[in-house]
């Protein structure tokens, strides 16, 4: 199998430079081509230098389809209605789509679903690996313990980040409520003010902490009378998530159309 050609979305931004670094050292894959919009002051820059590295004569443009001509798949660490757009348009050009673009609601989701038809399509609230262990075991502990274990997500992200609770915080509430049998929706508590009253059995609380630098902490706590169980996972660079990603689009090479995640891409799936 010949390497496969990567395209980078967002190749200015801070993972997408990521991004581009790991794909230019991998030895089974080469950047093909890097895209911003319009308005960058990057446009027509080398994307190694952008990645900290050496030149590596590929050029950012703003041009779509000049970008989905050279590669073979294209990532995405971008906003949730870029993201639409972008897997739309590798849908109609036949390429591989790999997104890690955190704050998705379900009709955008469904959107990458209809892109899915098409090609493959891997999304994920986050793409370490790390990350995706621990929504797998998040949902076998919250089936093993029960509703007499109270369940708070707690998340602590840079100054910066704009959406809350993170993606990956809205993740292992999904697995955690899939472990119970039930839908988030209808077990989740996303912030609390006020006379709140006492806690009612079986909702899933979240608490949303931003500052600072840090890349991303989450704790999944599982709260019972007498003990407690806490699942922690702290991300210390951010490369964790390139390198997910990049792992995610050789898997796809050669793969069916569909909607995959992680956890296929890691075999934690049945």
């Amino acid at each position: 199998m010949s390497e496969l050609r990567i395209g980078v979305i967002g190749a200015a931004g801070r993972m997408g430079r990521m991004v581009s670094r790991v794909v230019i050292e991998h030895d089974a894959c080469v950047l093909a081509a890097a895209l911003e919009h319009t308005d960058s002051p990057h446009v027509g820059h080398d994307v190694g230098n952008l990645a900290g590295g050496n030149a590596a004569a590929v050029w950012v443009t703003d041009d779509p389809d000049a970008f989905y001509g050279a590669c073979d798949a294209v990532v995405d660490f971008t906003r949730p209605a870029s993201t639409v757009q972008h897997a739309a348009h590798a849908a109609a050009a036949g390429r591989i789509f790999v997104s890690g673009t955190t704050g998705l609601d379900a009709g955008q989701q469904d959107s990458l679903r209809q892109a899915a038809e098409k090609i493959p399509v891997v999304w994920a609230p986050n793409m370490s690996a790390g990350v995706n262990l621990l929504f797998a075991v998040t949902q076998r502990v919250a089936a093993a313990l029960g509703e007499d274990y109270d369940i708070e997500i707690v998340e602590m992200h840079h100054r910066d980040k704009v959406d809350a609770p993170s993606g990956t915080a809205l993740g292992l509430g999904r697995a955690a409520a899939a472990g119970r049998g039930v839908a988030l929706e209808d077990a989740q508590i996303l912030s609390r003010e006020g006379h709140t009253g006492a806690r009612e059995r079986g909702r899933i609380g979240f608490a949303a902490l931003r500052g600072g630098d840090v890349i991303g902490d989450h704790s999944v706590i599982f709260a019972g009378d007498g003990e407690r169980v806490e699942l922690t996972h702290r991300a210390s660079r951010r490369d964790n998530y390139a390198q997910g990603a990049v792992r995610a689009a050789l898997w796809a090479h050669g793969r069916d159309p569909g909607f995959y995640g992680m956890a296929d891409v890691l075999g934690l799936t049945e």
